[in-house]
């Protein structure tokens, strides 16, 4: 009996070391199982960190190079609108000086119909009156209001080789003279005004030594002027720079003849205003301003003044 229950207390001891064993065998394989797949888990996420830091740094590249290309497209629109202002402002200060060029233009065209209408009035009333009209001496244009009486230019004008003494009845001629002092004076003009100057000045220089003291003396004088200046302006445009220089100084020097010999004759205020653009050529703009303002000092109610008044206000800018 005692020996039964030895032996099975013996069975239940194994029985029970056997559970023992085996819970601790399950226990360290569920640990483990347990072990591996934190490990893994740990791994997944390790990636998953690491592929977020690139994601995020890539990132942050995009952003710095979007703010880099802001601030280019910021410059280039600014520098766009700058230049889009400054070509506008040379645009409207050409078209400014173009309209000022052409009303200049247009002044010029109507001064110059009113010339030759006056001429024409001229030559047609001359050629109708009769013979024992012809050989009154004609009278002198109306003088200018006393402001208009200019002295000597002084050191503007360089001394002119006067025009030689004539007895005062010069320009009185009888009718086959009154006719021929006439028709020479016109066939000089009719070159000037078809644009044959090297055949007009000789013409009007011969008119102006023969008939000095003849109301159209100083007209014939400031056609020379105008004449040299219309060859210097054609030998300017054929290539040729010297030769205009030599005929524009030529010219300014037949303009100052007028003022010297005939300082209260109606061609004085013309004779200074051609003058003042022939000095503008030669790039004598100072001198060519005092000019201007001798004009318009000393014959202030002129056709020339308020073209005068404009031009040194060209020059002066």
């Amino acid at each position: 009996m005692c020996r039964t229950q030895r032996m099975q207390g013996a069975a239940r001891s194994r029985g029970m070391e056997g559970l023992r064993r085996g819970g601790v065998a399950l226990l360290l394989l569920t640990v483990g199982v347990m072990g591996g797949g934190c490990a893994d888990l740990s791994d997944s996420l390790s990636q998953d960190v690491a592929q977020l830091q690139q994601d995020v740094s890539q990132l942050k590249l995009n952003v710095q190079r979007g703010r880099v290309d802001s601030d280019a497209l910021g410059r280039l629109e600014r520098t766009s609108r700058e230049q889009g202002t400054e070509s506008a402002r040379q645009m409207a200060g050409l078209s400014t000086r173009v309209e000022n060029l052409s009303a200049e233009v247009s002044r010029l065209a109507a001064r110059l119909d009113q010339v030759s209408q006056r001429l024409e009035a001229q030559s047609r009333e001359l050629r109708a009156a009769p013979p024992s009209a012809r050989r009154v001496e004609p009278a002198a244009p109306p003088s200018p209001p006393p402001t208009a009486v200019a002295p000597s230019p002084g050191p503007v004008a360089p001394p002119a080789t006067p025009a030689p003494s004539r007895p005062a009845t010069a320009g009185v001629a009888s009718s086959g003279e009154g006719a021929t002092l006439e028709e020479r004076y016109q066939a000089a003009y009719l070159n000037f005004s078809k644009g044959h100057y090297a055949l007009a000045i000789p013409a009007l220089r011969d008119y102006v030594r023969q008939f000095p003291d003849s109301p159209l003396a100083d007209s014939a004088q400031c056609a020379v002027g105008e004449s040299y200046l219309g060859l210097a302006r054609a030998s300017a445009t054929a290539g040729q720079p010297e030769k205009a220089k030599q005929e524009t100084e030529q010219a300014v020097q037949e303009f100052r003849k007028v003022l010297a010999n005939y300082p209260r004759g109606s061609k004085a205020p013309t004779a200074l205003y051609k003058e003042a653009i022939a000095l503008t050529e030669l790039q004598q703009t100072a001198l060519a301003q005092v000019r201007l303002r001798y004009l318009l000092d000393h014959f202030p109610q002129s056709e020339e003044a308020p073209l005068a008044k404009e031009r040194l206000a060209a020059l002066s800018r």
